[in-house]
């Protein structure tokens, strides 16, 4: 799969998609630090990526409809996350890939719990 991980994800939480086996780009390789969310959303759309972030903004599927993308992820995390709980959050969601397809939906990923949202 192709995943694009927003500046807010940092080396660690790309090499977990890395070594899943996973497409990664990231929002910093790309230079697109502080584009705005609408830019970052076509951009993903565009190069056909499931954009992955901590930014809760891109829940809003009003604003960013999950069945015109390859899905959006976003990781709930408390107040001071530690890089182990993003390292998990992101295991627990790429296992969770292999039953049920980012693309068209939009994953909220906290400790404990998985939710998607789909449209159909």
């Amino acid at each position: 799969m192709k995943f694009k991980l927003d500046e807010n994800l940092g080396t660690r939480t790309e090499r977990v998609f890395f070594s899943h086996g996973h497409d990664v780009a990231t929002v910093r390789m790309e230079g697109l630090q502080g584009a705005p969310d609408g830019t970052l959303f076509s951009v993903c759309r565009q190069e056909g990526r499931c954009l992955v972030t901590l930014d809760l903004d891109f829940s809003d599927v009003t604003r960013f409809p999950v069945e015109e993308s390859c899905g959006l992820v976003v990781f709930r995390v408390p107040r001071n996350p530690t890089l182990s709980c993003l390292e998990e959050l992101a295991s627990r969601f790429l296992e969770a890939c292999r039953q049920v397809s980012p693309e068209g939906k939009l994953f909220i990923v906290e400790t404990g719990r998985i939710r998607i949202h789909d449209t159909d």
